[in-house]
């Protein structure tokens, strides 16, 4: 599904979720030197994933690669990813570009291409409108849950809650609609495990937070296992 490009050195803008780390295993996948970076925003950004940042380095181990994160408040989220990007290097030298999990959102997008093009290096988005076959794909071939849920129809149910198959087709039923990747901010995820996870996040509790509207679920007790292949 994805077009293969010369070998680079990429910065992959990584959330904890779905979509950045399929999108990370899309460019490790074409063998470029991939390096994860992350943004920790306030908790209501429009651009970055919030809840279980704390997590994102044993994502990283499991996945061998190389992580950094940094702070930023809304306000100055954009201009401090843009200064760490401009300086970032890998294997001591400066990236070739930056990859995202962009699906559908221009907002998201156009901000990160906007960002590249001052910076003159390249944006990839490998999930950009690849549809729904994407996210069937992503559930069948790893273990994601939802983490947090800010939309009509999605309750406390779902917080911590295994997104596969069936959860997909009861999203695809709620109304008002809810877009199934959640991309507009009706829900985010954690990856637990994938095929290119070297070993499994094991996840045994979970604290939970709900206003009656919108909420959250954090993980509160995992370990890394061996995986049974």
């Amino acid at each position: 599904m994805f077009e293969g490009v010369c070998e680079m050195r990429l910065a992959c803008l990584f959330s904890g979720g779905k979509d950045s780390a399929y999108a990370a295993f899309a460019l490790c996948s074409q063998g470029h030197e991939i390096a994860l970076l992350s943004v920790r925003s306030e908790s209501d950004s429009m651009m970055f994933h919030h809840p279980n940042a704390i997590w994102r380095d044993a994502q990283a181990k499991c996945m061998g690669l190389a992580h950094r994160e940094i702070s930023a408040k809304n306000e100055n989220e954009l201009d401090v990813l843009e200064k760490e990007l401009s300086e970032m290097r890998i294997g001591g030298k400066q990236i070739d570009g930056v990859v995202s999990g962009a699906i559908a959102s221009d907002y998201q997008k156009e901000r990160i291409d906007a960002i590249c093009e001052r910076l003159r290096i390249r944006s990839f988005a490998p999930l950009w409108h690849t549809g729904e076959r994407t996210l069937y794909e992503m559930v069948s071939n790893c273990e994601i849950y939802v983490v947090s849920v800010a939309a009509e129809n999605l309750d406390e149910k779902w917080l911590g809650r295994r997104l596969d198959e069936k959860a997909i087709e009861e999203i695809k039923k709620i109304r008002p609609q809810v877009n199934p990747f959640f991309e507009g901010g009706e829900g985010e995820t954690f990856v637990a495990d994938a095929p290119f996870f070297s070993k499994r996040i094991a996840i045994s509790e979970w604290e939970t937070k709900w206003d009656g509207v919108r909420g959250v679920a954090e993980i509160k007790k995992a370990k890394l296992v061996e995986k049974k292949f």
